[in-house]
């Protein structure tokens, strides 16, 4: 019988060996979603009939042909990517109330079926996935498997402690300012934010908020990451832009020689050094780095020290809400009003609201024109930039509670926690959050790669390097399978 442990790559492989069946891994993958969700809160849709439904439709030799992936059980986050028949609420109360349910799979989730992946439910998210811990009123707080009275990160919080803990292998997530590799650093996973349009958001949608939000997994491999983007990657039709294309598959990168690679090392944001525990980690992988053969240097692009660079994407933020919350509108055919929010999610939209449409266009313009300014580092001769994936340890839960008198505190929370992840979303390269250190106390704290426009062949190397100097793979939490 496979373990829980095993990744998904391994669990598909002994599907099409016929060492398990489909409906063994679903139904072991239940057993542990229901002993030890109602102590994480990860998981708040279980869809587990119609996984077992599917499952015992698909043979062994079914799934083989069905893709890399055939009958390993997988998780959707609640939010971006919505599949037909599923109750879909992107972490509020008014779709919650409502009951809505989605009529249709998202190209996104077309591709993860088409992989062979089963859908055992939908993970917690934030309200609309802004903030960078996932504590929504509609759900309640996903606890960190790690230390069940701290954060998970977010906005990806509960696909990444359903996978730390063992409920599955891998899940889907988004990131459109962290929210991918935040939970990742925080929950022990390896998190990749790819490059800007790797992957679809077909057919709702071209991009969201000048190409913020791209979309992904969680992994506990780095075999599993590549092996994945490589199933759902590329355009769908009418997309506005391509990401530029793969030269070979990404598994094939997985343990491919990187070469000598030349590293930056920041540990600073403009409001000073990050946590002692981060910058630890983050020296530490630097030097990681070092004893492979790469050089590694105390650099970094100008540009991120500019302080612009926070009002304008602020504003893309939250005209991007305002957009957010107009499109619920549109689902429920009804408006949304204060009551049917968060105070964050409404003051961001009154925010949004006093901005012009050429106040937005500038802001998109000097964010574009910044980019080029961070990426000219890369061009200049460096490979990958290091940083701490997040500024602090996982932080407890209910530091990020917004109230009525003080709606914008747990943003102004979130930039201090966050402010490595948000750049490389505007500039959209490959990002991504390895699990190389444990604090002091035990709690996961993750290291950032950043690689330039299109690199995520380069990524995948390092970090497979990575992975086998230091594996990570025995390294289980408290609360786990």
């Amino acid at each position: 019988m496979s373990s829980a442990w095993d990744d998904a790559t391994s669990q598909a492989e002994q599907v099409r060996a016929g060492k398990v069946s489909p409906l063994e891994l679903v139904e072991a993958a239940i057993e542990r979603i229901e002993r030890l969700n109602p102590e994480l809160n990860a998981v708040i849709t279980p869809m587990f009939e119609s996984a077992r439904a599917e499952a015992v439709q698909l043979t062994n030799e079914e799934a083989g042909r069905q893709g890399r992936f055939g009958g390993v059980p997988f998780l959707l986050k609640d939010l971006g990517c919505h599949c037909a028949g599923a109750r879909f609420c992107q972490g509020t109360r008014a779709l919650r109330d409502a009951g809505y349910v989605a009529e249709a799979d998202t190209e996104l989730a077309v591709r993860f079926r088409k992989a062979g992946l089963i859908f055992l439910g939908k993970t917690n998210t934030p309200e609309l996935g802004i903030l960078p811990t996932t504590e929504p009123e509609a759900f309640g707080a996903t606890r960190n498997p790690w230390d069940p009275s701290r954060s998970a990160g977010g906005s990806s919080g509960g696909s990444a402690a359903a996978v730390a803990a063992g409920l599955v292998a891998a899940a889907h997530g988004n990131d459109g300012g962290g929210s991918i590799r935040i939970p990742a650093s925080e929950c022990g996973l390896v998190g990749l934010k790819p490059t800007r349009a790797r992957t679809t958001l077909a057919p709702e949608v071209g991009d969201v908020m000048n190409g913020l939000v791209c979309e992904h997994v969680l992994t506990r491999s780095v075999r599993d990451s590549a092996a994945i983007l490589d199933a759902v990657a590329g355009p769908a039709v009418g997309d506005p832009y391509p990401a530029p294309p793969a030269s070979r598959p990404y598994l094939a990168e997985v343990g491919a020689d990187p070469g000598r690679l030349r590293v930056g090392l920041l540990t600073t944001t403009l409001a000073g050094e990050a946590h002692p525990d981060c910058v630890e980690a983050a020296r530490a992988t630097g030097a990681l780095l070092e004893s492979l053969g790469h050089v590694v240097e105390e650099s970094h692009p100008a540009a991120l020290e500019e302080p612009d660079f926070v009002g304008s994407f602020l504003t893309l933020w939250a005209v991007g809400n305002v957009a957010h919350v107009e499109y619920i509108g549109t689902l429920l055919q009804r408006e949304l009003g204060e009551d049917d929010v968060e105070p964050l999610t409404w003051a961001l939209v009154e925010m949004g609201r006093q901005f012009s449409g050429a106040q937005y266009l500038a802001a998109v313009a000097w964010l574009q024109s910044w980019a080029r300014r961070v990426q000219s580092w890369w061009a200049e001769g460096f490979d990958i930039l290091l940083t701490p994936t997040v500024a602090e340890p996982p932080p407890p839960l209910g530091e990020f509670v917004t109230t009525p008198d003080n709606p914008l505190g747990s943003l102004f929370r979130a930039a201090a926690l966050v402010p490595f992840t948000p750049p490389f979303n505007v500039t959209g390269q490959p990002a991504i959050s390895l699990p190389l250190h444990w604090s002091s106390d035990g709690l996961p704290i993750g290291s950032q790669l950043v690689a330039g426009y299109g690199r995520e062949d380069l990524l995948f190397r390092v970090a497979s390097q990575l992975e086998t100097a230091k594996p990570w793979s025995s390294r289980h939490p408290a609360v786990a399978a």
